[in-house]
């Protein structure tokens, strides 16, 4: 119940978010070549949903889905939000975090290795810019949550 709740919430932020970071940045979706129709899933753990995410920008999908719901995945991804939120921005090393175990990376590793180089393409933050989208209000999350869990 409080997966689905937690869905039905963060959703309008995600498509928010999405449509944004698309448009701010199409050039992710030609990084990813064959894998813009890959299903991602991103399961932070400490959270109570996953996130589905589809980057083709043709059909882009980016949807905060209860676990026992998620879509079949070709890839997914799991971790700690911060860890997540972290590699984003290029701000983690992704390799250590697999070799370490603090991310676990199951299905396509091709698709999630592009995936990765194709945020690390990006110049910026895109953390910063989604909290950028809300106002001070959303720099102040973004700035309390990176001082409250730091990677």
């Amino acid at each position: 119940m409080l997966a689905r709740l937690s869905c039905v919430i963060v959703q309008p932020v995600l498509t928010r978010v999405v449509r944004r970071v698309a448009k701010q940045h199409p050039s992710l979706f030609s990084r990813l070549g064959p894998h813009q129709g890959t299903d991602f899933v991103i399961d932070p753990v400490e959270l109570p949903f996953a996130l589905h995410l589809r980057p083709d920008p043709q059909a882009l999908v980016f949807r905060a889905v209860a676990r026992n719901a998620a879509p079949e995945a070709g890839a997914t991804i799991r971790g700690k939000f911060m860890l997540l939120l972290e590699l984003v921005d290029s701000e983690e090393d992704g390799d250590a975090a697999f070799f370490s175990r603090d991310l676990e990376v199951t299905g396509d590793t091709e698709a999630v290795v592009r995936l990765r180089n194709a945020l690390d393409d990006v110049d910026g933050s895109i953390a910063e810019e989604t909290a950028g989208m809300f106002g001070p209000a959303g720099r102040a999350i973004l700035a309390r949550l990176r001082r409250a869990y730091p990677t």
